[in-house]
């Protein structure tokens, strides 16, 4: 069974479902709303687990029903939450979202307990983590919980995957030259490289400033225009299939847990982003976050319905 880490943050979603986005100072009534547990490194954790993963989380949630809600969920998940610590003098992590008819989102995070994940957690898990076959990282605890993490996986050759969401300028990525994956969205990659990100041959340009950086593989995350795999040797385009989007909410990390889950378990990297890339397409034709994330089962019938195949 492919054992998966994540360190990383938890949040609350507060979604609102509305026929178009209010302008400044304008009150708008929207016709629906849910809630529902979320967090990049949470959602990530969600999607390997319900593929048949065994994963590991190492977060922080509030003494809050939050919090409270977010360790029932991982325990329904099947997610071992022994490193998820509970921090008394700070809420849980919440991100109101906003979702428009066409899908697509506008998101605002508050970390709130997710700022209290920090190196020492990390070195009361070290043992656990180190017996992952990969390790996931996103950029919603603080940075320098980030460089730890990456600094003592790649000390003991474990495979890193970053995910540099939300994207800063403080990120130093003279300190993520070890990671084996850097997963950035369009925006992200602009972001980070100060390049222009419209195009794929845009793209491949930004992405090989990072690779002269250090890094070692680019996956740059395009929506419905599935993937580009970028490193020192080759560039590679890797579509996504045409569905009717209901709500993108979570795409990026049903991405990104399902390519962790299907590389830990054995498939080659082209094999595990032809998989990933369909994963997160059917996860954008169900409302939510976590819960539009399919089972194998569920993922063996979207696969059987578009061109592709099915996973063993």
């Amino acid at each position: 069974m492919p054992r998966i880490a994540v360190v990383g943050s938890n949040m609350t979603d507060l979604v609102t479902y509305v026929t178009r986005m209010p302008a400044r100072g304008e009150t708008l009534e929207a016709p629906r709303f849910e809630i529902g547990p979320g967090g990049k490194g949470a959602n990530q954790a969600v999607a390997a687990a319900r593929l048949g993963s065994d994963v590991l989380m190492v977060s922080k949630v509030g003494d809050d029903v939050f919090g409270r809600n977010t360790l029932a969920n991982f325990a329904a998940q099947g997610i071992d939450s022994r490193y998820v610590g509970v921090v008394e003098s700070a809420s849980s992590g919440v991100a109101p979202i906003f979702v428009e008819p066409s899908g697509e989102n506008s998101i605002l995070i508050v970390k709130g307990a997710n700022n209290y994940c920090l190196p020492l957690d990390v070195d009361a898990a070290a043992s656990d983590l180190l017996s992952s076959n990969i390790i996931l990282l996103q950029l919603e605890i603080p940075l320098e919980t980030v460089y730890h993490t990456v600094a003592l996986a790649t000390a003991h050759g474990r495979t890193v995957v970053l995910n540099p969401a939300p994207a800063t300028r403080d990120l130093d990525l003279s300190k993520l030259r070890d990671v084996a994956f850097f997963t950035p969205n369009r925006g992200e990659l602009a972001l980070l490289t100060d390049l222009p990100t419209e195009t794929l041959p845009q793209i491949e340009i930004a992405a090989r400033k990072l690779i002269a950086g250090g890094i070692r593989t680019v996956i740059a995350t395009l929506g419905h225009d599935g993937v580009y795999l970028v490193t020192a040797e080759e560039a590679t385009h890797v579509p996504s299939v045409e569905v009717t989007p209901v709500d993108t909410t979570g795409a990026g990390d049903a991405f990104i847990g399902s390519f962790a889950h299907f590389l830990a378990g054995g498939s080659d990297v082209a094999q595990a982003l032809h998989w990933a890339v369909r994963y997160a397409a059917h996860s954008v034709t169900a409302r939510g976050t976590q819960k539009s994330y399919g089972d194998m089962a569920a993922f063996r019938a979207f696969c059987a319905a578009v061109p592709g195949g099915v996973p063993a």
